[in-house]
């Protein structure tokens, strides 16, 4: 690995290309991250020299692969600084890892005229679980709203949430607006009123240090793929005290004690909740991507994305036919950033800022609700992360410049 953080090329060769004959300035990390050479080539090394299932079998492969695989749900550990390794559940992805949680603590502790509160701001994953479980268990949800400059509106927070909440669910940053949410003081008043508290920490952990016992929340569910690790791999958090009253998600092998003909008994936390084989490959490799953050420092990684923040927000609100949404404070400001141009959709924005070798997306980014609440259909996102450079921003405001005269002759 490159021991500059402005120097990592060499690590990320997908990026050392052109698109529609310009160079790639890939503005799409929200919605995955770029995974460097070593991750790729752990995934290549596994398969070729360790390739076996885990926990059951006595054989030299097997036992290989079962020691990187536990090795990997300490290195997690390790990262957010959970308590136990056996908190660290792996998951399909941090969709999967709120819909466990939805599933079997939801299930178990949600009742008739109890309330959930999430924010207006949730990425449908956080929010269509627990809308399901309210509508099923007649309970009531809630929704915490906007502050005029796009952040959480604590006031309405400390309405909102009762001695009759049972969940709060709630991102740690937005995928949208680029906002980070005050996690651990939601974490103090969900506990005051007997709550407990869910993060979505898919636009956090990659971006910034997380300490799940300093933010005290309850369960905290996370993405492999956008923390340069494959798809198909995720991360539960819960506390150990929760995770072993709550019922099994799925059923099948990995996931038992003893079964006889009546009943079953079943494994300790966290293979309860790994039923079946594992995405092995998938773990082991996670474990190399947060070796690889670990090695830049998770403090400089928040840094340098920072510091592209500072560069082209502004450069973006200064441009009178771009609307930019979420803070407009550079400080409170992920790398994620929303904005649309005058009279221009943003998908065609975003197919013409393609055109010009910037990928963005384009849509409602799953968070419908937050768009009507924005009064929009859909916004183009530039997200970015800490390989992205300021030569990639300036490619971006050059990008939008020509968009405007392309689409509108200049008389945006």
């Amino acid at each position: 690995m490159a021991s500059n953080i402005n120097d990592l090329s060499n690590d990320f060769p997908i990026l050392d290309q052109q698109v529609n004959g310009e160079r790639l300035a890939y503005l799409d990390n929200a919605a995955t991250a770029q995974k460097p050479r070593q991750v790729v080539d752990s995934l290549v090394h596994f398969y070729e020299h360790d390739n076996a299932n885990v926990h059951r079998g006595v054989h030299t492969l097997a036992e290989r692969a079962t020691t990187q695989y536990e090795e990997a749900r300490k290195k997690v550990q390790h990262f957010i600084n959970a308590a136990d390794n056996r908190e660290i559940i792996f998951t399909k992805g941090c969709t999967d890892g709120l819909n466990l949680v939805a599933s079997t603590y939801g299930e178990q502790n949600i009742h008739d005229g109890d309330e959930i509160v999430i924010s207006i701001m949730e990425h449908h994953s956080n929010l269509i679980p627990w809308q399901q479980l309210a509508i099923k268990k007649h309970a009531k949800l809630k929704y915490i709203e906007l502050s005029p400059e796009g952040t959480l509106d604590m006031a309405d927070a400390e309405q909102k949430i009762t001695d009759k909440t049972k969940i709060v669910a709630v991102a740690h940053a937005s995928n949208v607006l680029g906002t980070i949410n005050p996690l651990k003081e939601l974490a103090r008043l969900a506990h005051q009123h007997g709550a407990i508290i869910v993060g979505d920490g898919a636009q956090s952990v990659p971006h910034m240090p997380v300490d799940v016992q300093d933010l005290d929340v309850d369960f905290y569910a996370f993405s492999g793929h956008k923390m340069m690790g494959p798809t198909g791999i995720g991360v539960l958090y819960g506390k150990a005290d929760l995770l072993r009253e709550m019922p099994p998600y799925q059923y099948g092998g990995e996931m038992i004690s003893a079964v006889y003909r009546d009943r079953t008994e079943f494994a300790d936390i966290p293979f309860k909740f790994e039923a079946g084989t594992q995405n092995i490959a998938g773990a082991i490799a996670l474990g190399t991507a947060v070796d690889y953050l670990e090695r830049i420092g998770m403090n400089q990684v928040a840094a340098k994305e920072q510091e592209l923040v500072n560069y082209v927000l502004p450069r973006l609100e200064a441009l009178p036919y771009v609307t930019v949404y979420g803070p407009q404070d550079p400080q409170a400001h992920t790398g994620v950033i929303a904005f649309n141009m005058d009279k221009l959709h943003p998908h065609d924005v975003a197919t013409a800022l393609d055109a010009e070798g910037v990928a963005v997306r384009a849509g409602h980014h799953c968070a419908q609700p937050l768009m009507a609440a924005l009064g929009v259909d859909a916004t183009t996102r530039a997200s970015f992360y800490f390989y992205n450079t300021q030569e990639d921003a300036d490619q971006l405001i050059n990008a939008i410049k020509a968009t405007k005269e392309f689409f509108n002759g200049g008389t945006i």
